[in-house]
């Protein structure tokens, strides 16, 4: 892959088009507009100071590892073990989120289309089948991926500028100002303004993450040590722009704020396209997004399978032996592939009975993707003379930029482990807690078990490690 396939594989990750209108309901029930709006215009820049972080330490380390190995190298064994952990769970947690957003995008094109009312039952039938696309589609080599990545990118690009001006152009009325950077609702149950604004901020947190793919693509990378560290922080950045603007587009295009939560469609978009735009067009976007859509879970089940097999070929997962086996023919790990997909169908399997699943998901993916990138730079901070910047670094902002990134995260984890909804009910429960002490506590038992054969190489040249790792997928 060249530096623009890297950067692309990282922007469709994070992809504006799904993370930002998966949890738009979400946003618009926890806080309203005026929450969607200041919380993605503050987040931002916090997410962009971790991933500024997170670069300059993958521009010394650049391996398909990613996290855990830098970890290793900054903190020893343990650190690194649980490190792997997270990450792996916060890319699992991903491709769930992502494809089950798609099949509730798919029922609102179905339902405008054919009158198809969406059950429990049916959305996790499309989610099923949305995962098996995925695996086919990550069986095929790294030409394929360069190729669907930068198709990716394009595509988000092009069709955030169609939506857009759709959105600015076609409806003959838009909300004042006033409405989008001041209207403040709150059907969480929960009395507290203040907690209710806290709630809002998971739409730009699990909107914003992703990057590292840039990362765990660095061993199909040319000049990973430089093109992988740019593309992390560049995907941020233009996504937090992009974002930003097709987020106003939609609230500005709000014609009944009631309505558009409680559309039949069940994806309040889909409801503003309708009421602003009319049905052929809305059809029309809505297929534009199920392709973005589409592609970034494309894009995020490659990453978790690249990290399942690092991981594996360094000994960390029961049946490493299995999970780190590639073919010969197209050096992609197969079995890593369908394990990634098979733990993101069980982690939706609660969406049968729970109103709130979708988000637990999200918020599973956060808690797991924020520790995971923030402890490499606390350990980099921490440990300063085990550091040797690479090619791309931050120079004398280095430290403080590390510093207010380790402690938004550490608040971030707390925040998204905490009750979404009033009164907490089996249907309401945020499962982000259970999922998360089971990884952990599966975590401890497999390092009591099978931590001996965990052996993350020491060597510090980035360079070497990247050109030996690289072999050892070629064969």
């Amino acid at each position: 892959m060249g530096a623009f396939g890297n950067f692309a594989a990282s922007l469709s990750a994070i992809s504006i088009m799904s993370g930002a209108l998966l949890l738009f309901g979400y946003g618009l029930n926890s806080g309203g507009p005026a929450v969607v709006m200041w919380g993605w215009l503050a987040i931002g820049p916090l997410v962009l100071c971790l991933a500024a972080a997170l670069a300059e330490i993958t521009s010394r380390y650049p391996t398909s590892g990613g996290l855990y190995y830098m970890a290793r190298q900054l903190g020893g064994e343990r650190w690194s073990w649980y490190t792997g952990w997270l990450n792996l769970l916060g890319l699992l947690a991903g491709i769930a989120a992502q494809d089950y957003g798609i099949a509730t995008f798919t029922a609102a094109w179905a339902n405008l289309q054919f009158g198809h009312v969406p059950t429990p039952g049916s959305l996790l039938v499309v989610y099923a089948i949305v995962l098996v696309l995925h695996a086919v589609l990550n069986l095929f080599g790294a030409r394929l991926m360069n190729a669907l990545t930068s198709l990716s990118a394009w595509w988000h690009l092009a069709g955030a500028v169609v939506i857009i001006g759709a959105l600015a152009l076609v409806p003959s009325h838009h909300q004042p100002a006033g409405f989008v950077f001041t209207e403040f609702t709150n059907n969480t149950g929960w009395s507290s303004p203040t907690y209710v604004i806290l709630l809002g901020m998971l739409l730009p947190c699990f909107a914003l993450a992703g990057y590292d793919t840039s990362a765990h693509l660095s061993e199909e990378t040319s000049r990973a040590s430089v093109a992988a560290a740019r593309g992390i922080v560049r995907s941020v950045a233009v996504s937090w722009i992009a974002g930003g603007i097709l987020l106003a587009a939609l609230l500005f295009a709000v014609q009944d704020y009631a309505a558009t939560l409680a559309g039949p469609t069940g994806v309040p978009v889909a409801q503003i396209f309708l009421d602003a735009l009319g049905v052929a067009t809305a059809k029309a976007l809505l297929l534009v997004i199920i392709v973005a859509q589409f592609l970034c879970g494309y894009t995020v089940t490659a990453a978790a399978s690249r990290m399942i097999y690092a991981f594996s070929r360094d000994g960390a997962l029961p049946g490493s032996a299995r999970w780190r086996q590639v073919s010969r023919r197209t050096a992609v790990p197969a079995n890593a592939v369908w394990l990634a997909v098979i733990v993101a169908f069980v982690l939706a399997l609660p969406s049968l009975y729970s109103a709130s699943a979708f988000s637990a998901v999200t918020a599973i993916s956060v808690v797991g993707f924020t520790p995971a990138y923030a402890i490499p730079v606390l350990l980099r901070l921490r440990h300063r003379d085990k550091w040797t910047h690479g090619p791309w670094h931050l120079g004398r902002f280095s430290r403080p930029i590390g510093w207010t990134a380790v402690v938004w995260a550490a608040a971030v984890t707390v925040l998204f482990l905490l009750p979404q909804t009033s009164p907490v009910a089996a249907a309401t429960f945020n499962y982000t807690p259970v999922a998360t002490l089971v990884a952990l506590a599966l975590a401890a038992l497999w390092w009591r078990i099978g931590r001996r054969s965990y052996d993350v190489p020491r060597s510090g040249d980035p360079a070497n490690h990247q050109d030996n790792a690289s072999e050892s997928v070629i064969r």
